[in-house]
């Protein structure tokens, strides 16, 4: 049999596998972005539900106070006497979701392959269905709605990610539950604490704990819309297969030879009166045998 034609069949130039990681990488890439810009044309689908969006929001905050969950203003009145950390509140809600998520995809598509794809399904599942839930139920964030007493902080302090609402054709703003920033950054984390040893590793869930702060302190979001991500994102993450563990091989020294039975002289014994002598010993010479730990 002919190898040679074999062997050049399955030898592939640098080139070549080169170009088609790029072009994976340039798939993956525009398939994350499309996943934002899907969160962000959500708009077209509430167009002229102004009115039932704002009456949404006083629902939602009605059944809050039903739950007997803290109210919003909570978190936000004591930092509007701070500017520094509302600005910080607000870069974090601007800057740090899209971001930080794109990251994390290239790092684990880089690094665990298996890891990134099941993180890239459970945001495209998770995007989905906030998709269809800002569709049947869109929802004004508390921000926008009177009875929570809560301010714009963007508009107020900047920087602003929302212009107004009527001239604001870029996003969505009526699609406050579920929120992604919470569903996206939980996501982000489980996936990190997966990846990662030790027991800093539990540090990532900072993310969307903080996350979870920042969007109620702004004003973008209820409590509701944070817990309505997360009800989403658990199942979502129960159905999908889950990457095998890569365990990892200690290597343990072993010694120079084969492993060899203690040799025990039985004659050192002989000037104690003979107390320690046996049968064994007598018979068969000066030495016997004894297994390995046990001399």
């Amino acid at each position: 049999m002919d190898t040679t034609e074999v062997g050049s069949s399955r030898a592939v130039p640098a080139g070549t596998r080169r170009a088609g990681a790029v072009r994976r990488a340039a798939r993956e890439l525009a398939f994350v972005a499309t996943l934002f810009l899907a969160y962000k044309a959500g708009r077209v689908a509430v167009a002229g539900r102004t009115g039932t969006a704002l009456a949404n929001g006083e629902l939602v905050w009605r059944l809050e106070r039903l739950l007997h969950l803290p109210g919003e203003a909570l978190v936000q009145q004591p930092l509007l006497g701070h500017e520094l950390l509302v600005r910080l509140a607000n870069s974090y809600y601007a800057y740090v979701h899209f971001p930080a998520t794109a990251i994390c995809l290239v790092w684990l598509y880089a690094r665990r392959p298996a890891h990134y794809h099941r993180l890239r399904r459970a945001l495209a599942a998770l995007t989905a269905a906030a998709f269809v839930l800002h569709a049947l139920v869109p929802l004004a964030p508390p921000r926008m709605t009177a009875l929570t007493g809560l301010v714009d902080t963007g508009r107020r302090y900047g920087p602003a990610v929302y212009g107004s609402p009527e001239a604001d054709t870029l996003s969505n703003q009526y699609a406050a539950m579920p929120s992604l920033h919470v569903g996206w950054a939980l996501a982000v984390a489980v996936a990190l604490v997966a990846v990662t040893a030790g027991r800093l590793r539990w540090l990532w869930l900072a993310h969307p704990i903080v996350t979870l702060l920042v969007v109620v302190a702004t004003g973008n979001h209820y409590w509701l819309d944070g817990v309505v991500a997360v009800a989403l994102l658990v199942p979502i993450l129960a159905v999908l297969p889950r990457p095998p563990r890569v365990h990892r091989t200690v290597a343990v020294p072993t010694p120079g030879g084969p492993l060899r039975p203690h040799l025990v002289d039985r004659r050192r014994y002989a000037g104690h009166g003979g107390r320690r002598r046996s049968r064994a010993g007598s018979a068969g010479g000066g030495r016997r045998f004894r297994p390995p730990g046990r001399g």
